[in-house]
């Protein structure tokens, strides 16, 4: 590649990205589901309940940033909120994984850590990753409202009590709008439970 051809893959990048958030703009109903599931994670820490999350590779990471935020902060200094992502226990993500397979990886932790109320926030591009499809059938189980932050189809939407699936089938345009809608869910978390004047 040349240095023009690089150019020009940039802004192809960037525009698909902001295509990907202006479809997301335009359709008032994932918006309002958008609403619906910051709604729900703000009357979950009323109600002294936490949320937990989970995804695989990028999505992981992505869990991870968002439990991060609610813990620490995100805008403003205020007390800490109770989130745990489940992949960042290597030893139990190995026991687990060796001793009853990799789909059970965050089922058995939903199992150990959570309790009715809390909210379970499964993300998967694809909406087919089998180990958050196994981690929302015991969250159902034991009365954790599942989330599905996902794509544009797959299983995933079936199971979740609240879908918000981002219109893409592209892993990393995806990936991009769920950092965003995490951090819209972040802040009108911290906006709600702490007003500042």
């Amino acid at each position: 590649m040349n240095q023009a051809s690089y150019r020009s893959y940039i802004e192809t990048i960037i525009h698909d990205s902001i295509a990907v958030k202006q479809e997301i703009l335009a359709n008032p109903e994932l918006l309002e589901q958008i609403d619906r599931v910051a709604q729900l994670c703000v009357s979950t820490y009323q109600n002294g309940n936490k949320v937990v999350l989970a995804g695989n590779g990028g999505s992981a990471a992505d869990a991870q940033h968002i439990a991060a935020e609610l813990v620490a902060r995100f805008e403003f200094d205020r007390p800490a909120l109770p989130s745990i992502a489940l992949t960042t226990d290597t030893s139990a993500l190995t026991a687990i994984g060796n001793d009853y397979g990799y789909e059970h990886l965050f089922a058995r932790q939903i199992n150990a850590n959570t309790v009715a109320g809390d909210v379970f926030i499964g993300l998967s591009t694809s909406g087919n990753s089998k180990n958050i499809i196994v981690a929302m059938e015991a969250a159902k189980a034991r009365g954790v409202v599942n989330v599905g932050l996902c794509g544009a189809g797959g299983k995933i939407p079936e199971l979740a009590d609240y879908v918000v699936g981002v219109p893409s089938t592209c892993t990393a345009r995806i990936q991009e709008s769920h950092i965003m809608i995490g951090h819209i869910l972040c802040g009108i978390i911290e906006k709600a439970m702490f007003a500042q004047n």
